[in-house]
């Protein structure tokens, strides 16, 4: 666990507007949500994601080309595997780590003599409300 992230103004907004936001959000998007507190320019968006990035308090969804709050920002290090399920009729983003998938991943770089850089894990489908929805719609 790592000593609290002092965050700037830019870095705060960015995170705050992630941190409520229901589905994964673009830098677009996070910009034109950010258009009243001063944000003009993408660059100032894409600063304060990298810093959140680096700092583990937030991940790129690549599939989505979005970015998400993590939801368990003090319980792994940034560097940790964590994997992603998304649901493709809400958007909902479950975020998990499993111990044995990181413990795969290890032992195939290992093996390999593979040198991980990052590791993200996407499972899209659908979630139980919208599976159960789309019941009564039959």
């Amino acid at each position: 666990m790592s000593a609290p992230h002092r965050l700037t103004r830019n870095q705060a907004l960015v995170l705050e507007t992630l941190t409520t936001a229901e589905e994964p959000l673009s830098a677009y998007v996070i910009l034109d949500r950010l258009k009243d507190e001063g944000f003009r320019a993408p660059l100032q968006v894409y600063r304060a994601l990298d810093k959140l990035l680096e700092a583990g308090l937030i991940h790129r969804l690549d599939s989505l080309k979005a970015f998400v709050a993590c939801s368990t920002p003090h319980e792994h290090d940034a560097a940790d595997r964590v994997a992603f399920a998304i649901c493709q009729k809400c958007a909902r983003v479950w975020e998990f780590s499993d111990p044995a998938i990181e413990g795969r991943f290890a032992a195939w770089a290992a093996d390999t003599d593979f040198e991980i850089a990052s590791a993200t894990i996407e499972i899209s489908g659908l979630c139980a409300a919208c599976r159960k929805a789309g019941e009564g719609a039959a």
